[in-house]
């Protein structure tokens, strides 16, 4: 008799197990879970079904039903966080893709601390053979009336190596950043080394310039980077520009902007206790129309779009355009769709300028420019071959944007990264091609 009890007590709670997540999925109706770096299918296939009934045959309605339900189940964000927190109060893991937890609650992408011990070095060939080509391109653009730099950021490896873990140690013995830096000053190209800036100051400067949750520098830093760019532009082009300046700076032991980007996409479901008071200055532009007139594109990576966010470009640099890893373009010139570089008129794009500056952190100078030296110096040097290869190109760029804004394709490509461990622009690039019939 007790046996039985016993058992008809266990499939009562086996059964309320298996029905509690059905049974909170028609009570909660806004299912779709509110968390940061992971692609959500908002998809519904049952309006597809609608229009296309050959779905349910060829069996696409039920890998896309699957797929929508496994992102909107209703317990799914609280499963992530509670599985991210043990992780990370077990193991001091964290679980984003390709960051790691260092010391004192560092957090650090990988990319940052193999670049700071160099262990992505690419040599000085293609360094010296990669400026050659900025070189040619910078006095090109001079004979024009425009000015070509490129600006070297401070990644976190750089920025706060004493918080890496042990065993992530290694003798440094040569890396990117000094190596790019020690060549442009060699055959005089245009550079602003703001990682040498950041080592100038880092020693007395009273507020901190990278916060322990974030990917990026502090907002702090980016309004003294933002106040170094626009005093290298007036003395190389001996201009005015409108001065950037503070007289209050607010501290708040609450990360503001970008300061704990990382703590966000960490999902956590109680986040760790900050303990670093940060810098936010109450910054004024100069509001000067006659000096705002030096417009500036900006090709770079996530570092620039702090100073996006502050709107530097409009106030400062006549609402130049910014394209981010050499793609997207901010801001975006076509309401009617996403706009990506590729396409615009790469020349049209650059001559109607003053100043052209690629920006990039340690970790991205090995694909700095993200294509953008290369088809710009094609471009200038071999003309009839650099627009016969990107009209033969626009078909899989075609298919490269789709992938990019559809969560669905865009999923499988994230997935396809993480299995064959290669970039997500890799294999966007590879199911690209597969769409266009190329593989």
């Amino acid at each position: 008799m007790a046996k039985t009890k016993s058992y008809n007590l266990f499939v009562i709670i086996a059964f309320l197990a298996i029905a509690f997540p059905m049974v909170m999925g028609w009570i909660k109706k806004d299912n779709k879970p509110k968390l940061t770096g992971i692609v959500i299918n908002n998809v519904n296939p049952d309006s597809l079904l609608k229009k296309d009934k050959d779905m349910w045959f060829s069996g696409e309605y039920q890998s896309l039903k699957d797929d929508y339900n496994n992102d909107h189940w209703a317990l799914k964000e609280l499963f992530v966080r509670l599985n991210n927190q043990f992780y990370y109060d077990a193991f001091n893991q964290i679980r984003v893709n390709q960051f790691v937890s260092g010391k004192e609650n560092y957090i650090f992408a990988e990319a940052a601390i193999q670049a700071y011990y160099g262990s992505d070095f690419i040599g000085y060939e293609k360094t010296n053979e990669f400026l050659r080509k900025c070189k040619v391109i910078q006095d090109t653009l001079s004979k024009k009336g425009i000015s070509f730099i490129l600006a070297y950021a401070p990644g976190k490896g750089v920025s706060a190596p004493s918080f890496i873990e042990d065993k992530y140690a290694k003798t440094i013995k040569e890396t990117n950043l000094h190596a790019f830096s020690t060549q442009s000053k060699k055959i005089g190209l245009n550079h602003i080394d703001l990682a040498e800036y950041f080592h100038q100051i880092k020693d007395t400067c009273k507020y901190p310039l990278y916060a322990r949750f974030a990917h990026h520098w502090t907002y702090y830093f980016d309004c003294l980077a933002s106040q170094q760019i626009i005093k290298y532009i007036e003395k190389l082009r001996g201009t005015d520009l409108p001065d950037l300046s503070w007289t209050e700076v607010e501290i708040s032991d609450t990360a503001r902007s970008r300061d704990n980007d990382v703590l966000k996409s960490m999902n956590l479901y109680t986040s760790p206790a900050q303990n670093q008071p940060l810098a936010y200055p109450k910054i004024k532009s100069e509001n000067d129309t006659t000096k705002n007139k030096t417009k500036l594109l900006t090709i770079g990576d996530s570092y620039w779009y702090g100073i996006v966010y502050m709107n530097i470009p409009y106030n400062c640099f006549a609402s130049g355009q910014f394209w981010y890893y050499n793609n997207r373009v901010v801001p975006n010139p076509n309401p009617a769709e996403k706009t990506e570089a590729w396409q615009l008129d790469l020349k049209q794009s650059i001559e109607s300028n003053k100043v052209v500056m690629l920006i990039g952190s340690d970790p991205a100078l090995p694909k700095f420019g993200w294509g953008f030296i290369e088809d710009t110096y094609e471009m200038y040097t071999n003309p009839k071959v650099y627009y016969a290869r990107i009209e033969k190109n626009r078909t899989i760029k075609g298919f490269e944007k789709q992938i990019r804004e559809k969560p669905v394709l865009l999923k499988k490509s994230t997935k396809k990264s993480q299995d064959l461990q290669i970039p997500l622009d890799s294999a966007i690039k590879l199911d690209a091609m597969k769409l266009a019939g190329l593989n």
